[in-house]
């Protein structure tokens, strides 16, 4: 089966194409004013190189930033909300956490960008209380008015937050009807159907969420589902979510909120497949492209979700399951400065994909990192993407002599290592707030450097957090487009039970498991799932009495009874005491939202082993080129004569001993000069430290 992978980020949109066993990679341009023109490019180019028809393609997964970067742009529809009476102001209000406690002068980014205005915040009379029992009748006449309110104010967009909806939304999709009769056109978000769960703010936040990008991202997968179908490619567009699954373009559509961080979960789960094939499952990914770099952490190859405290987008509550990736603005395109106070930055600003670093000569006059590697002789310039683009150092030696060298006294040797060595030490930072103070210790994982900059940056990085070895795939370049390849169909669907295991409320937990599992089960047949390809899996979301927020748990399959619960318990305090280091399993505990995740499972890309070679990798050897290296932290940078090896051309036990540089179509990878590397049985580039 011939089935494509498409990553599109902010520089570049990466492709790879997997027919049984052969691999074909390609990377172009974005095109961020329309991504689905620069992924339809991608793909026919894709279909070229590997000698096939567009339409020979029977399945198609893609990884987008367009719903995250509409968030972070502050460029959403106009929303208008229908909620219940009494809570216009509680997106104003949110948890009256503020970023400076003590600051009575300070803009609150919720309130300074909001994604809702006040104006078109309408409330109407009804009240359902905790218990899902209507209080107060929903008074549809109001709703009427409000509607054509909105209408007339030209929203693209109603979100309907009422109180207590996920116990009974038989309110919301009510007034989901009525807007259907009254202002079709609309793009609707009910909290219901988006967050069913406890916690007002929180709900309701991701209910405007999905609705300041619902009009934008529904349109985009729409337009890329028209443009594959008729390019006669599958039946369908498959989208990765937040958590690390796939949606088709359908169930996207109508909840894009949960595209939100999904490339660069992709790129996490191709660093799992690339540490698994290499026989080191705990890893961490570092992916870094052209204006970003995504860093995430696998123990043992298992994804870590986020807490609701961090399933965060931008400034703004998303109360979606978040696998745990977190991205810095630290990439090719991160531009160097020296600021008014005489400070030496680089990044987070970006020139992107347009104009991009200097050496592209497409009119960008400011240095980057990617400048910087072309004056140390890790770029060449006529091997940048196997020679398909052009590189022009001289231009890169301008902007770096003009605007570093000059304004900081030095050489342009010293300018270039400082910008690599500053950008480094983000990178080093995100991964150390990711491991070491989360409670995981780096020297017990491997580094996976992934994205066309990754493997530049891999080797320093890893000396300097002590990480054994880095692991290099065969095709760095398009980790995370790879990565889509390595997942299922998932959907995860919460309920809110609020019951205790002291006196447990089976009947309940029962039913509302019944109730998640059907759905999941029909969600998945929709999207054309056998029932034999079918499996469900079941999680609560649990604390202590008294505490303030939940952890998550796996709970058991089968009947649903006292024994269960003591079994759920007991995985509670199990977890609660590997993460807090304290259980008390005296106390009884709270078990908040029960969860079903339906598995659609589909057939994997699998890594297959290369041709062996003996360990003398002289075959692969391109040239010798002069490249800058430092032999210490504290060592002046010096030029080493060092050879260059053509990655297509290495072979299985090939070892290599840095410095040392290997070009590729979608990467360059940099051995360090007190590195040694060795290409493992599956193409990987396993690079470890000299020893003494």
């Amino acid at each position: 089966m011939k089935r494509i992978g498409v990553d599109v980020g902010g520089t570049f949109t990466d492709l790879i194409l997997w027919d049984e066993g052969r691999v074909v990679v390609h990377k172009t341009p974005s095109t961020p004013d329309d991504p689905s023109v620069g992924t339809m490019e991608g793909i026919s180019a894709l279909a070229e190189r590997a000698g096939i028809s567009v339409g020979d393609i029977e399945m198609f997964f893609h990884g987008t930033t367009v719903a995250t970067n509409i968030v972070l742009e502050h460029n959403g529809s106009d929303v208008g909300m229908i909620t219940t009476e009494g809570f216009r102001d509680l997106l104003h209000i949110a948890r009256k956490k503020r970023p400076l406690n003590y600051s009575n002068h300070q803009d609150l980014p919720w309130q300074k960008w909001q994604l809702i205005r006040r104006r078109n915040r309408r409330t109407v009379a009804e009240r359902i209380d905790a218990a899902g029992t209507v209080v107060t009748p929903l008074d549809e006449g109001q709703v009427r008015e409000q509607v054509r309110l909105l209408r007339d104010r030209d929203v693209d967009a109603i979100a309907v937050c009422f109180l207590h909806a996920y116990r009974n939304p038989v309110h919301e999709e009510r007034v989901r009807e009525i807007i259907e009769e009254e202002f079709p056109e609309a793009f609707v978000s009910l909290s219901s159907r988006v967050a069913p769960q406890y916690r007002e703010y929180e709900r309701f936040s991701t209910t405007a969420l999905n609705a300041f990008i619902g009009p934008k991202v529904s349109t985009y997968v729409t337009r890329l589902a028209e443009s594959a179908r008729a390019a006669g490619i599958g039946d369908d567009v498959h989208l990765m979510t937040s958590a690390g699954g796939l949606i088709t373009a359908r169930s996207a559509s109508e909840a894009p909120v949960s595209l939100l961080t999904s490339g660069v979960v992709a790129g996490l789960l191709g660093g799992c497949a690339i540490g698994r094939a290499s026989g080191y499952p705990s890893v961490i990914t570092l992916d870094v492209g052209g204006t970003s770099a995504d860093v995430g952490v696998a123990p043992d190859g298992k994804l870590r979700m986020k807490h609701l405290l961090d399933t965060r987008i931008g400034d703004y509550h998303a109360m979606v399951p978040m696998a745990e990736v977190d991205t810095i603005g630290a990439g090719g395109g991160s531009i160097a400065a020296v600021d008014e106070g005489g400070m030496f930055r680089v990044g987070p600003r970006s020139a992107g994909a347009h104009p991009g670093p200097a050496c592209y000569g497409r009119g960008g006059t400011e240095p980057t990192s990617t400048d910087a590697m072309v004056l140390m002789g890790w770029l060449r310039e006529d091997s940048f993407l196997s020679g398909t683009m052009t590189v022009q150092p001289e231009l890169a030696r301008e902007a770096v002599e003009t605007h570093i060298a000059r304004s900081l006294d030095t050489t342009l040797a010293q300018a270039a290592m400082g910008i690599f060595k500053i950008l480094a030490y983000s990178m080093t930072e995100a991964i150390s707030l990711h491991s070491v103070r989360k409670g995981y210790d780096p020297r017990e994982f491997s580094l996976v450097a992934e994205g066309g900059a990754g493997p530049l940056f891999a080797w320093h990085i890893a000396e300097q957090l002590g990480i054994p070895r880095v692991i290099v795939p065969r095709h760095p370049g398009i980790a995370s487009a790879m990565g889509l390849l390595t997942t299922d169909l998932r959907y995860e669907i919460p309920t809110t039970v609020w019951t205790s295991s002291a006196a447990p409320d089976v009947d309940l937990i029962a039913t509302q498991l019944k109730r998640l599992e059907e759905q999941a089960r029909a969600q998945l047949r929709a999207d054309g799932v056998d029932d034999e390809h079918i499996s469900l899996e079941r999680s609560v979301d649990c604390r202590y009495m008294g505490q303030g927020y939940e952890l998550r748990v796996p709970a058991p399959d089968g009947e649903v009874d006292e024994d269960w619960v003591a079994a759920t318990a007991a995985a509670f305090h199990e977890v609660h005491g590997r993460t807090y280091s304290q259980r008390f399993e005296d106390k009884p505990v709270h078990l908040v939202n029960i969860r079903v995740t339906g598995v659609g499972a589909v057939t994997h890309v699998v890594i297959g082993e290369i041709e062996p070679g003996g360990e003398d990798p002289g075959a692969a050897v391109k040239t010798t080129t002069r490249a800058l290296f430092w032999r210490d932290e504290v060592s002046e940078p010096e030029w080493f004569e060092t050879p260059v090896y053509d990655r297509a051309l290495l072979r299985a036990g090939n070892r290599i001993s840095g410095p040392a540089i290997v070009e590729q179509f979608d990467s360059t990878t940099v051995i360090g000069l007190n590195q040694h590397a060795t290409v493992d049985s599956v193409g990987h580039i396993i690079m470890e430290r000299k020893t003494a």
